[in-house]
């Protein structure tokens, strides 16, 4: 059996500045992809479920109307460094910062974005166990 992937597609306004700002904003590989559409490559995929009203809370937006969607996209790092340094690098390339990056009451390290289309991006570092692939 082969092994499955799970796979989140995003609607976006403008592909080409998309493209540019999840491969250079963020620095995800980018595959061959038709020219309606990209592919980018990511290490595996989680799904996280957190009460809507506290995670809206979490990155200072309203979980109301188009504040909040009722959905973050994260990105797991393995430094409180690299969380800053992807954070200035999404905002170089566009990104509206919603929370800067900072101490976390639970003692992990993260920020919010989102990106041109208003999707809401975490960037963050957990301490106590690594989200990602396995070395």
């Amino acid at each position: 059996m082969k092994p499955r992937i799970s796979m989140i597609t995003l609607g976006v306004e403008n592909l080409e500045k998309s493209v540019k700002f999840y491969k250079k904003g963020l620095g995800f590989p980018k595959m061959d992809s038709p020219p309606e559409v990209a592919f980018f490559t990511l290490n595996g995929s989680w799904l996280g479920l957190y009460n809507r009203e506290a995670l809206a809370e979490d990155a200072y937006v309203s979980s109301e109307g188009n504040g909040f969607e009722g959905i973050t996209l994260s990105h797991n790092v393995s430094t409180e460094d690299e969380v800053d340094k992807i954070m200035e690098q999404a905002s170089s390339i566009g990104a509206i910062i919603s929370k800067i990056a900072q101490k976390i009451s639970w003692g992990g390290y993260s920020g919010y974005f989102k990106d041109p289309d208003g999707h809401l991006w975490e960037v963050a570092y957990n301490p106590f166990f690594w989200v990602g692939p396995e070395d």
